[in-house]
This record gives C-alpha cells, sequence and structure tokens, in this order.
C-alpha cells in the first residue's frame, strides 16, 4: 500500500512511530500498537502504529503521519510516497515472555532481543518487561555472558591496535567522580584509555552528565576516534556511538524504574568495556548500607562475579572494594562534580584531598596493571603525572578535541543546611543527599545540586553551616527543602 508522508513534527526519543487512518489501516489489516514496515528507496523501518481518531483534520486518507525518528531512518521528506505493509511482532518478544516465566535465554535469542531494542523496534512496554524480567527471575552466568557479547554484537566494536585500558565504578557514592581524574592521568602516561560513560540512572549525575559541563559528550564515532587518536582518551557520552546500542536504551527503562538488576549490570558495565576492546579493566565497588554492596560479603560476591565474566571476554578484570559511607568531594551535581575535578587537575589548594587521593590510588593500580610498573610504584607515579601538571594539560587536550562548552553558573537559587547541634559528623546519609540532590534538579538540571561543607569525621558547632541546595527554580528548591526539613542526612554526636 502506498501513502503519502506527512511529516508530524514530534519527535519521541526513541520508538518509531506512525500514524494512520482507521480506514487505510484496514487495508492493510492493521490496529493500533501493530507493526507496519515503512520502505523508502531501498531503506526501511519498523514502526508502531498509532490510529488517528476520525475527526482529525491532520492526517487525511491517503497519508501516513511519520515522527522524526523514522524520517530520519528512512531519509524521507514531506510528501514523499512511501511503501507500507503489515508485519507481526518481533520473534523477540515471544523469547522476553520466556523470560518472564524463568527460562534461560540463548546467545542467539538474546541477541534478537538486543537488535530489536537497539533498533527501536520493541514498544517501551515490551522493553520493560524485558528489564522485569531480567530482574525478577535474574540471570545466569552464561546469559550475563552472552547478553555482554549480543549488546557488543549489536552494534560496532572499536580496536585500537594497542594496550587499551578502562575503568568503571558501579556507583551509590554522590560525587565520587575519580573516573574524570584518572582518565587524563592514564593518557597523559602514554596510554589508551577511552572511556564511554552513561548518564545517570538513579544518582544525581553520571560521569557524561558530568563531563558534559565542560565539553560536548554526545558525538559521532569518527569524531570520537579522532579525539581518541589525538589524545589517547575520550570521556563520551556511550549512547552517541553504536557501541553496546541496546545498553543505554535498557537504561531509559530503569530510570524511572530505579532498579539496576544484578546481571544487567554485569552485562552492561562489561558490554562497555568489551566494545572498545579494553585489555585491562579496573572496577571500583563502593561498599555502604547506601550502595549496590552493603556489606564485605555483597561486595566479595560482586568482585568474584565481575571477574569471572571479565575473563570469559578475554578481558583482565580487576575489582577493588572502596569505602562507600560518605559522599566523596564537595559537590554533588554536573555541574559542581566538574569544578571539583578541575580543582584536582590544577592542584588547587583546597581542591577536595579525598578525590584526589582515591583518583591517584585507582590510577596507581591501572598502571601497575599494564605491567610497565612494579608493584606499589603505580600510585607515586600518577601522583607525579597530576604534581607536574601534566593531567591538567591533557584535560583540557581532550575538553578541547572533543569541543570545549560554555561555562555555567550555579542555579541561582538556594537554601542553607546548618547544624542543630554541635558535636562530630559520625554519618552522611548517602542516600539522603543524592535524593536531595534529585529533588533540586539533578541530573537533567546541571547547575543544581549539592555543595558540601562538612563531610563525615568533621566537627561542627551549632549553626555552623552542612551544604547549601542550589535549584533553577524556585519550585524545584522548595521541593528540596521540604524533603531535608525532614531528613537532612547528616547524624552529628
Amino acid at each position: 500500500m502506498k501513502l503519502k508522508v506527512l511529516d508530524v513534527d514530534i519527535s519521541t526519543g526513541s520508538p518509531h512511530i506512525a500514524i494512520m487512518t482507521q480506514k487505510d489501516a484496514r487495508h492493510i489489516d492493521s490496529k493500533t500498537g501493530d507493526r507496519v514496515l515503512v520502505k523508502y528507496r531501498g531503506r526501511e523501518t519498523v514502526c508502531i502504529l498509532d490510529i488517528a481518531e476520525s475527526n482529525n483534520k491532520n492526517i487525511k486518507e491517503g497519508q501516513i503521519g511519520l515522527f522524526e525518528e523514522v524520517l530520519e531512518a528512512l531519509h524521507v521528506k514531506n510528501k514523499a510516497e512511501v511503501e507500507v505493509d503489515y508485519t507481526g511482532k518481533p520473534e523477540s518478544v515471544s523469547y522476553i515472555r520466556e523470560k518472564l516465566f524463568g527460562k534461560e535465554l540463548s546467545y542467539n535469542k538474546l541477541l534478537k532481543i538486543a537488535q530489536d531494542i537497539s533498533y527501536d523496534r520493541l514498544t517501551q512496554v515490551e522493553k520493560t518487561y524485558f528489564v522485569s524480567g531480567c530482574f525478577s527471575q535474574g540471570l545466569t552466568e552464561k546469559e550475563i555472558i552472552d547478553l555482554t557479547k549480543a549488546m557488543v554484537d549489536a552494534g560496532d566494536k572499536l580496536k585500537f591496535g594497542k594496550l587499551t585500558l578502562d575503568k568503571h565504578c558501579i556507583g551509590g557514592v554522590p560525587g565520587n567522580r575519580t573516573t574524570m581524574v584518572v582518565i587524563p592521568i592514564i593518557a597523559a602516561a602514554g596510554f589508551t584509555i577511552p572511556k564511554t560513560s552513561s548518564r545517570a540512572i538513579t544518582s544525581p549525575a553520571g560521569t557524561a552528565d558530568t563531563m558534559e559541563c565542560l565539553a560536548k559528550v554526545e558525538l559521532p564515532s569518527s569524531k570520537i576516534k579522532h579525539v581518541i587518536k589525538s589524545t589517547n582518551a575520550c570521556i563520551v557520552h556511550g549512547g552517541s556511538m553504536n557501541l553496546a546500542p541496546a545498553d543505554d536504551k535498557i537504561i531509559e527503562v530503569e530510570y524511572p524504574l530505579s532498579i539496576d538488576a544484578e546481571g544487567q549490570l554485569l552485562a552492561s558495565v562489561l558490554a562497555k568495556k568489551y566494545s572498545v576492546s579494553a585489555d585491562y579493566v579496573l572496577i571500583d565497588i563502593p561498599m555502604g548500607k547506601s550502595t549496590k554492596a552493603k556489606n564485605m560479603k555483597d561486595a566479595n560476591h560482586l568482585k568474584q562475579r565481575f571477574e569471572d565474566v571479565g575473563k570469559k571476554l578475554g578481558m583482565k578484570v580487576k575489582v577493588i572494594v572502596t569505602d562507600g559511607s560518605a559522599p566523596i568531594g564537595r559537590g554533588i551535581g554536573p555541574l559542581f562534580e566538574s569544578w571539583d575535578i578541575m580543582s584536582v587537575l590544577r592542584n588547587d589548594k583546597d581542591a577536595p584531598q579525598d578525590l584526589r587521593k582515591k583518583a591517584i590510588f585507582m590510577a596507581g593500580i591501572l598502571l601497575e596493571m599494564t605491567g610497565k610498573y612494579k608493584k606499589g610504584k603505580g600510585a607515586k607515579v600518577a601522583e607525579e603525572i597530576l604534581n607536574s601538571g601534566k593531567a591538567y594539560v591533557k584535560m583540557n587536550q581532550i575538553i578541547d578535541a572533543q569541543g570545549r562548552q560554555k561555562p555555567l553558573k550555579a542555579g541561582k537559587f538556594y537554601f542553607s543546611v546548618c547544624s542543630t547541634k554541635s558535636g562530630k559528623v559520625v554519618e552522611v546519609d548517602n542516600d539522603v543527599i543524592a535524593r536531595t540532590a534529585r529533588r533540586s534538579g539533578n541530573p537533567e538540571d546541571k547547575n543544581a545540586g549539592i555543595i558540601l561543607n562538612k563531610n563525615k569525621g568533621d566537627n561542627v558547632n551549632k549553626g555552623d553551616l552542612l551544604y547549601i541546595i542550589y535549584a533553577c527554580s524556585q519550585t524545584k528548591l522548595d521541593i528540596a527543602k521540604q524533603y531535608v526539613c525532614e531528613f537532612n542526612g547528616y547524624t552529628i554526636k
């Protein structure tokens, strides 16, 4: 059936949507929610069908309304003629159903799911059921390995022809932005370290969100390859490349649900590393009551799984368990975390020392993993690179190569949270701090968030400033204020 394109000038952000009249839909025996195959000059894409209401004045018989994603996929313009036909549900829907019933999925089935997620052939509901099935039923080690491979095989894979390093933190600690200090140290040491990062799922900021305050992170593959060739590194959003493309689309589903299933966590992290052909990978597992590893038993369990799966994927994975009991640095939220990072790289006297020390420690381990430095010497070399200013120069090279962003200012609405008594800060609740920052507008509002004045172990007097909340609107600030009036996140004794 041939129909004329009507550009509806709407973007969904992911699913491919087409709109037809009831009469035209009946011609190809289709109804709302069915898939239709749309073809144009050798290109084709599967769309989810929506039926225009009978009184709709925009979509007329003989027309098909296409959303921006479809127009882009087909390279088609308004009023062009396309071929439209009914097509059934993807095979992967039946495989998702199998997972919901607890069946182990093969590599081929997981590959089909990953491909259909990557190319937007599944509805939001179907993707959600896949995430829910993996969360409720769990993934076997074989499924984790196969899902990791499937997510990579559904996209592209980069190879650099030389030793490649990578690192990752599984999250849970506000302000723990060590990656953006470690990367320039390693790159300044002469090693290749392409960092493809995700955006925040349940935290106030992800590495990609923070780096975006300094440089562009949504870059085409050709540009990223140029950045890596010229600087030895990059810090970009993995979703901007076709590297494990299903991963970011799965994260989009996890975000509103605020879930991060163990099996998908392992596959998500390792798929990004596998897709850039990493030889050595360092993974940071913070341990604390608000992190994914609540205790040493949980941490060692995750450590073993990461190392086992990494080994079977042909990567040398080293996992370290770190203190996740309190925020790291002073800034919480993309902009304020970027301030902390640059102050450490500049060797500012007032730079957060906890962030600096942890970054040196991690960079040292990565340097030792290469075999170029003896055990115990890596941290000393990393500190020398940082102290010399070479890491700061390298970071600026990376920023300029990716495209420097215009500096942001803190949100103009703010509120000071002060101590109601004197004593010592014995605990800072990561979860409360993260929730407060998110209520202030993070991660979408990059210049919202929190600047900490006191942290765990500090002495305070009654009335001392604990932290300041920043927001871009009075409404969001009021939401954050309302929350901290009940929970300020600090235990002082």
